[in-house]
């Protein structure tokens, strides 16, 4: 039985953003996409969301004004973050951050630097050198002690998301 996407009756503001990013696929496609993923295929491949789940949640992410459909290369469209998406990132970082606390065991999977001076950027989002509170244009992703070593099975979007790189920098 599926469960209804509105709490009805109950004023709130994590109610209200409950509905826009609580449903399952939701802060991992967020995630994709400050990680560089634009392309609805790559979503797919990468997340390994059935296609029409996919397609609804893209879609009410555009509509919730939380992602933007563009032009992409030849006759493709892409999907960027805007204001209202990038302002996720601090929720996407700190799920990351629990999630590596409570349930990796090996070791966090991906560590976040501040660009500027390469100093680790922490839950909370300031750089452990220079004390600055680092936005996401600013971060690199690098892989953490708890990231799978690379595998020949790995898609191309894994292979590329295992490397050191600048997020939002568009994966291609």
């Amino acid at each position: 039985m599926a469960l209804p996407r509105e709490y009805t009756g109950q004023a709130c503001s994590i109610v209200r953003a409950l509905e826009i990013v609580g449903e399952r696929w939701t802060l991992l496609i967020v995630r994709d996409a400050v990680f560089g993923v634009r392309r609805f295929s790559d979503f797919l491949e990468h997340l390994g969301t059935p296609r029409a789940v996919l397609t609804e949640r893209l879609e009410f992410l555009v509509r919730e004004e939380v992602m933007t459909r563009v032009p992409g290369p030849g006759k493709r469209s892409e999907y960027e973050l805007t204001a209202k998406g990038l302002a996720l990132w601090p929720v996407v970082r700190s799920l990351s951050a629990w999630g590596d606390e409570f349930y990796a065991p090996e070791g966090r999977r991906r560590v976040f630097v501040h660009a500027s001076c390469g100093g680790e950027v922490t839950p909370a989002g300031a750089c452990v050198t220079c004390g600055a509170q680092v936005p996401v244009a600013e971060t690199v992703m690098t892989p953490g002690p708890g990231l799978p070593p690379p595998s020949s099975q790995d898609s191309p979007i894994t292979a590329a998301l295992a490397e050191p790189r600048p997020l939002l920098l568009p994966v291609h």
